[in-house]
C-alpha cells in the first residue's frame, strides 16, 4: 500500500511530465512535403515520461496530454487541440504515446539494475519508436486512404528524427537515474 506522500509525488511527476510534453510543442513542426504527419518534438515526451517515470506513471502522463487535447486545450505542436484532432491522419500517434511511454517505462523497470544508455536507447526506440508507429501508421494509412505498404515506406522518412529523440531520451533518462532516480526496480 501507498503512503499519501508516494501518492502526491506520482501526481506532481505525472502532471510535471504532461506539461513537459505539452511545452514540448512550443518548438514549431516541420512540415514534410508531401506528407500529412508533422515532426514534432513532442514524440520525445512519450520516451522520457517512460524512461524517468515508469510504465504507470509514464503511460497516465501521456493520458492527461491525450485527455488534455480532446478537452480542447491547444497543446499540441502548432497549437492544436479539441476532439478534432482525434479524426486527423495524426491521432494514432497521439494516442501512440500511451502504450509507447507504457512499454519505454516497462523496459527500463525490468533492466534498471544494468541499465546503461545503449540499453535505455533500445528500450526508446521500442516502445517510443516500434509502438507509436505499430498503432500511428495503420491510423494514417487508414485516415489518408493509403495501402499500408506505402503509409509505412513514406513513414520511414520520420525514422532518423526519432533514432536522434531515442537518443536524447536515453541520454536524458540516465541523467536523471544517476541523480535523482524515480523508477525502482519492481520484482
Amino acid at each position: 500500500m501507498q503512503d499519501r506522500g508516494s501518492s502526491t509525488k506520482d501526481i506532481v511527476y505525472i502532471a510535471l511530465f504532461a506539461a513537459l510534453t505539452a511545452a514540448l510543442a512550443l518548438f514549431p513542426p516541420i512540415m514534410l512535403p508531401l506528407f500529412a504527419v508533422p515532426i514534432s518534438a513532442q514524440s520525445i515526451g512519450c520516451m522520457l515520461a517512460g524512461a524517468i517515470l515508469g510504465s504507470r506513471r509514464g503511460a497516465l502522463s501521456m493520458l492527461l496530454v491525450v485527455a488534455l487535447v480532446a478537452i480542447g486545450l491547444p497543446i499540441l505542436s502548432g497549437g492544436r487541440g479539441g476532439l478534432g484532432v482525434f479524426f486527423g491522419p495524426t491521432a494514432g500517434y497521439l494516442v501512440g504515446w500511451i502504450p509507447a511511454a507504457y512499454v519505454v517505462g516497462l523496459l527500463h523497470e525490468w533492466g534498471w539494475r544494468r541499465l546503461n544508455v545503449l540499453n535505455s536507447f533500445a528500450f526508446c526506440v521500442i516502445g517510443g519508436i516500434l509502438v507509436e508507429y505499430a498503432i500511428g501508421i495503420p491510423w494514417t494509412a487508414f485516415n489518408v486512404d493509403l495501402p499500408l505498404l506505402k503509409t509505412t515506406i513514406a513513414s520511414s522518412a520520420f525514422i532518423p528524427g526519432d533514432i536522434v529523440k531515442a537518443g536524447l531520451a536515453a541520454i536524458i533518462a540516465m541523467a536523471v537515474k544517476r541523480s535523482y532516480p524515480i523508477i525502482q526496480r519492481t520484482a
